[in-house]
């Protein structure tokens, strides 16, 4: 057939494929996922439609859709089609497949050349490419699952469009995988499988939004369940921890267990228990449960139990969850199991917790009083007027930068909602209060106002 074809909705066998790869949807309406980029009326699905489109950079995690949504333009727009890997191709292929696509434009045909893995290509052969998209000798869809602002080079970049790609929903992977059962053609239908919405869902658990690992999982799984003596395969969880070859932990991510789990981890961290922290959170990451879940729940551990006791506690949360984000499972979860014996460790103090929610009661009960006019901004000349900042005290101004100026509505004068405790940091944000009580407390002639 050669190097450029046209991509026709049974242009190869299907024998011998593998499932994820005969499963691949053949129309935007079948494509799963992505409705941000790809529902009726939004940009990019209204320029497929309308055949209007530029070169642009696919950047999603494994298993999203981006090889699969480059296909199906080039078949909607009845392109010839040229996959790159940027693993086994150089400089001279991409030359000559630039001259080619430049002889099929002068006869009026359309070249897309999509690159698997563009992060891979160096600056010598991503420059490669420069002139022929800006001539419009061909239509460059590049795909990567790194942040192509560090992977691709800028002029490069310049000249495509980047559409982020969301991993698949856990309900999204399932309905793909009752799809690939009842389809005879591309599908497993003819194998007569029964399989509950609860496999299913596992499966679709452990692949993460990669619908390929999904669909790997369950091909391995129907041919590894051998039929019984109706003919049917029931697969059964015993057989999909054979395949796996690991065993599945009971676990409901919108069940009880789930707050069940995310509860002991919590209450681990706050009793200072390094171990059970970590046994509760590779439990859960093991489990299936969405990473960023627990990273965010650590973020308000660190806020909650934490606080002002260790004040680096919030940012080592953050790093972590930057950290997963960069370089995903398994190694991302070395980040998470950092930030919950960092946060085990660490002093407890529940002090901002209280005292913000002492805050909250009184926004409650108390009217809201206007703001004092001495703490308001007299931007105007009739605000001044009215007195806006009338008996403002400058911190800076005073010897030791502090003031005896109320700062809480009269009704609330005195309150104290912020009461550190005797922990960690803590301990000199007390002694600093202390200070400035006292220096408040001073003769007003015996400070500079």
């Amino acid at each position: 057939m050669g190097l450029f074809r046209a991509i026709e909705p049974e242009d190869e066998p299907l024998e011998g494929r593998p499932l994820a790869d005969r499963m691949r949807p053949q129309t935007l309406d079948d494509f799963a996922g992505q409705e941000e980029l790809l529902a009726p009326g939004k940009p990019l699905r209204t320029q497929i439609e309308r055949d209007e489109l530029g070169s642009m950079l696919f950047w999603g995690p494994p298993g999203c859709g981006k090889t699969t949504l480059a296909r199906i333009i080039a078949r909607r727009t009845r392109s010839d089609f040229v996959p790159f890997s940027a693993v086994l191709s150089g400089i001279k292929e991409i030359k000559d497949v630039m001259a080619k696509a430049e002889g099929s434009r002068r006869y009026g045909r359309r070249t897309i050349v999509f690159v698997d893995e563009v992060h891979r290509f160096n600056r010598a052969q991503q420059d490669a490419f420069l002139p022929h998209v800006e001539a419009g000798n061909i239509l460059l869809i590049g795909a990567t699952t790194e942040n192509p602002s560090f992977e691709v080079i800028a002029p490069l970049l310049s000249r495509m469009k980047v559409y982020v790609l969301r991993p698949l929903s856990t309900e999204q992977i399932v309905g793909l995988l009752r799809r690939a059962l009842e389809d005879p053609v591309r599908g497993l239908g003819q194998d007569r499988v029964d399989a509950s919405d609860e496999i299913l869902e596992r499966i679709a658990i452990l692949a993460n939004g990669d619908a390929r690992a999904a669909y790997n999982t369950l091909e391995a799984l129907v041919l590894g369940t051998a039929p019984g003596n109706d003919g049917r395969r029931l697969l059964s969880e015993a057989r999909l921890e054979d395949v796996l070859q690991k065993k599945l932990l009971p676990y409901d991510k919108s069940g009880e267990e789930h707050y069940n789990l995310i509860s002991a981890l919590h209450k681990s961290v706050r009793n200072s228990d390094p171990d059970a922290a970590l046994y509760w959170l590779a439990r859960m990451l093991e489990s299936g449960e969405d990473p960023l879940y627990i990273a965010r729940r650590m973020v308000r551990m660190a806020s909650e139990d934490i606080g002002l006791a260790e004040p680096g506690a919030l940012a080592v949360t953050i790093a972590a969850k930057d950290a997963f984000d960069f370089i995903g499972p398994p190694e991302g979860n070395l980040a998470l199991a950092q930030a919950a014996v960092y946060l085990s460790l660490a002093p407890k103090s529940n002090a901002l917790y209280t005292g913000y929610g002492a805050v909250h009661e009184d926004l409650q009960k108390t009217i809201a009083e206007p703001v004092p006019l001495h703490l308001r901004n007299a931007a105007t000349g009739l605000m001044s007027h009215l007195g806006y900042g009338k008996g403002y005290q400058y911190a800076h101004d005073a010897e030791e930068k502090v003031t005896d100026m109320p700062c809480l509505p009269e009704s609330l004068l005195g309150r104290r909602y912020y009461r550190p405790t005797d922990q960690g940091f803590e301990v000199r944000i007390a002694q600093r209060l202390e200070e400035i009580r006292r220096i408040q407390n001073k003769p007003s002639e015996g400070r500079k106002k």
